[in-house]
């Protein structure tokens, strides 16, 4: 393996115990060569989340996305399973499908080529003169995808072990949240002019919310009550004891399976590479992250409710009361995160010490290590 700089600023910058850490070097943001790495050795061999399987609920539902520059779409086929297909049709490579929608056939934009739900060819106009054209030859490849506690799992990689095998342990640890049956009350896409590990570092820690959320919810949680695990291989955490102040983070009055202090608490996952999970007991909200290049990332958004709250009369009232804040959220992240982006590229940045409510950070930075630069990760048992 070639190690180019940012990979060798990285590992020795790994290699220090928690205890030393310090934040990741600049290069690691703003590497053409390094993001390179990123989209070939992580984005193309991960389990990447597309946002919530309740969105395709129908029979020709689909919805579109680019993975490590392979342009796919996800749809509900008419058996009711989820498939995962090459977005690009197979006569002059045009892309078929834009954004999201529903569609009984596949139609090509360019030549009108049409395909079933399951990817293959329908109809071809103006083919018959072509003596080496056989229509039942053709079928879009397959990219395998997967549902998983109610989420979109899709990878470029055939050789990678089952989401559900792979996040095992993350179920393990959230199985009393039931968060396979939270209903999703909205879901949008962003680009902001940030790189994609900053904002995800963002996520992965909570020592920034007293000043970047003061406005918001910096005064729910105290500093001293968060609890920041080691990691595990696959994903970490961190966990945050919310007070009276925002009731619907809290358990509902039917919920009878969660019992003391889980009635309100709240899971901050971060699931490698860029699904970023908050779950509280009443609600959920979470970030899907894909590099947009080293100065901008593209965000799948998304919240709702758990089914206690989802299910009850004022259903309406705490869906907004949920978007309103987590709109007033993003303001704060993205103000934020596009500063770091900002003093990241400049010539005197240095990374600082980190602190010891930053322990998913270190952790993420010992995960890009490994799968970029070939670090050995070791975990407590």
């Amino acid at each position: 393996m070639t190690y180019i700089q940012p990979i060798k600023e990285l590992l020795d910058s790994v290699s220090a115990p928690f205890n030393h850490a310090s934040a990741m070097p600049p290069s690691v943001y703003t590497s053409e060569e390094f993001l390179q790495r990123e989209v070939s050795e992580i984005f193309a061999k991960e389990w990447i989340c597309l946002g919530r399987a309740s969105k395709l609920a129908n029979p020709g539902d689909y919805l579109t996305y680019e993975l490590a520059g392979q342009p796919i779409f996800v749809m509900r086929d008419r058996d009711g399973q989820l498939r995962a297909m090459s977005n690009v049709c197979l006569h002059r490579m045009s892309t078929l499908l834009e954004g999201t929608g529903n569609k009984r056939t596949i139609v090509c934009p360019y030549h009108a080529w049409t395909y079933s739900l399951d990817g293959t060819l329908r109809g071809a106009p103006a083919m018959t003169l072509n003596e080496g054209f056989c229509k039942d030859s053709y079928r879009l490849p397959q990219i395998r995808c997967e549902e998983w506690l109610g989420w979109i799992m899709v990878t470029l990689n055939e050789r990678i072990p089952p989401a559900c095998e792979r996040l095992a342990d993350v179920h393990r640890l959230i199985e009393d949240y039931d968060m396979k049956d939270y209903v999703e009350a909205f879901h949008e896409t962003h680009i902001w002019d940030t790189n994609w590990k900053i904002l995800a570092e963002n996520f992965m820690e909570s020592y920034h919310l007293p000043v970047c959320h003061a406005g918001t919810i910096g005064g729910l949680s105290k500093l001293e009550e968060m609890i920041c695990p080691p990691g595990h291989a696959t994903f970490n955490y961190h966990t945050i004891l919310k007070d009276d102040g925002l009731p619907i983070a809290h358990a509902h009055p039917d919920n009878t399976r969660m019992k003391g202090d889980r009635r309100r608490t709240t899971f901050l996952l971060s699931i490698y590479p860029s699904l970023l999970i908050t779950l509280t007991p009443g609600y959920f909200w979470y970030l899907s992250l894909h590099p947009r290049g080293v100065r901008q990332v593209h965000i799948t958004f998304g919240g709702g409710l758990s089914p206690d709250f989802a299910n009850t009369t004022e259903a309406e009232t705490h869906f907004a009361q949920v978007k309103e804040l987590l709109d007033e959220v993003n303001v704060e992240d993205r103000g934020c995160t596009e500063k770091v982006y900002r003093g990241a590229c400049a010539g005197l940045a240095k990374p600082g010490h980190l602190s010891h409510l930053e322990r998913p950070n270190y952790d993420f930075a010992q995960y890009l290590a490994e799968k970029i630069g070939g670090f050995s990760r070791t975990f407590q048992l």
